[in-house]
C-alpha cells in the first residue's frame, strides 16, 4: 500500500442514485459527493465509478420502462449520462472538488498501448486532484446492455474491478442495495449472518451468488464476487456494502468493519 496517499476506486450502483421511477436520487447523490469530497480533500486519491445511465436517460426521455431495443438503450445512456455528469459536476464543484469524465469500452481496457494511454491519464487526474468518474460508454458500447456476444466490461461491478486492477488501487468499494455478502439470502432468511471478511472465494462462497436486483441495474452478487477476484487477484481489497450509507466509507478506508471485505492475495494468510 502506498505510504503517503491511499488509492480508492468507488462504484456506486443504479438502485442507490435513482428512484424506483429512474428519477435522479438527489439527496443519496449529495451524500456521496460530500464523503468522497472529503476523502479527496483528506488527501486520498477517490476514483468514482457510476451506474445509472439508461435508468436515468430513461426517465428524462419520459419512457415508461427501460428500452428494450439496444438503439434506445444506448440512445437513453447518451441522454443519461449527460444529465449525471452535469449533476455530478455541480455538486462536487460546491465541495472544490473538479471532476473529469472518462467512458470506456472493452477495447480499451484489452488493448495495452491504450490501457496504458489509460493509466497515465488517471495517473495524471489524481496527482492534480481531480477526481474521475467513470462509466461504461455504452452509447457506442453493448457489452453491458445486450447480451450474446463477447464481453470485457459487461457490468459495472467488473469495469470497477478493473479500473481498480489498471490504476493499481488499494481499495474497491462497491455500493449497492445490500449490506454485504450473506450466508443466505436476507430477504428469506433474517437469520442469516453476515461474513464480515473473505480472504479467499471458495466453492462455498461462490454458491452464495444470486441474481440481479431491481429493473434498474444489471449487477447481482455472482458479478460482485466476479470483481472480487479481479481485485483480490490485484492485490486490491475489495468491499461490499450498503450506498444508503455512504458515510461508512470513512471506516472503511481505515479498515474498520463495514459491509464484506474480500482481503486482498496474501492478505488472509496473515490473519
Amino acid at each position: 500500500m502506498r505510504e503517503q496517499k491511499q488509492r480508492v476506486v468507488v462504484k456506486v450502483g443504479t438502485s442507490t442514485l435513482t428512484h424506483s421511477s429512474g428519477s435522479v436520487n438527489l439527496r443519496s447523490m449529495e451524500r456521496l459527493v460530500r464523503v468522497l469530497a472529503d476523502l479527496s480533500g483528506a488527501g486520498r486519491e477517490v476514483i468514482l465509478v457510476t451506474s445509472g445511465a439508461i435508468a436515468v436517460g430513461t426517465a428524462r426521455m419520459g419512457l415508461d420502462e427501460r428500452p428494450r431495443a439496444l438503439r434506445m438503450k444506448q440512445a437513453a445512456a447518451a441522454v443519461g449520462q449527460c444529465r449525471m455528469m452535469h449533476i455530478y459536476d455541480k455538486l462536487f464543484s460546491e465541495y472544490n472538488c473538479t471532476v473529469a469524465q472518462i467512458l470506456l469500452t472493452g477495447d480499451d481496457v484489452e488493448d495495452p498501448v491504450r490501457a496504458e494511454h489509460l493509466r497515465n491519464t488517471f495517473a495524471s487526474l489524481l496527482e492534480l486532484g481531480i477526481l474521475p468518474v467513470v462509466n461504461e460508454n455504452d452509447s457506442v458500447s453493448s457489452a453491458e446492455i445486450e447480451t450474446g456476444h463477447h464481453k470485457v466490461l459487461g457490468d459495472n461491478d467488473t469495469l470497477s474491478a478493473i479500473v481498480a486492477a489498471l490504476c493499481r488501487a488499494d481499495l474497491l468499494v462497491l455500493l449497492s442495495d445490500i449490506d454485504g455478502l450473506y450466508e443466505a439470502d436476507p430477504k428469506r432468511d433474517p437469520h442469516a449472518r453476515l461474513l464480515r471478511r473473505v480472504a479467499a472465494l471458495t466453492p462455498e462462497i461462490l454458491e452464495m451468488a444470486g441474481g440481479a436486483g431491481t429493473w434498474r441495474g444489471t449487477g447481482g452478487m455472482a458479478t460482485k464476487l466476479s470483481a472480487a477476484k479481479i481485485a483480490m487477484e490485484a492485490g486490491c481489497d475489495m468491499v461490499i456494502t450498503n450506498g444508503a450509507r455512504p458515510e461508512d466509507l470513512y471506516d472503511i478506508v481505515e479498515g474498520k468493519d463495514a459491509g464484506t471485505r474480500f482481503l486482498a492475495a496474501g492478505k488472509g494468510d496473515a490473519l
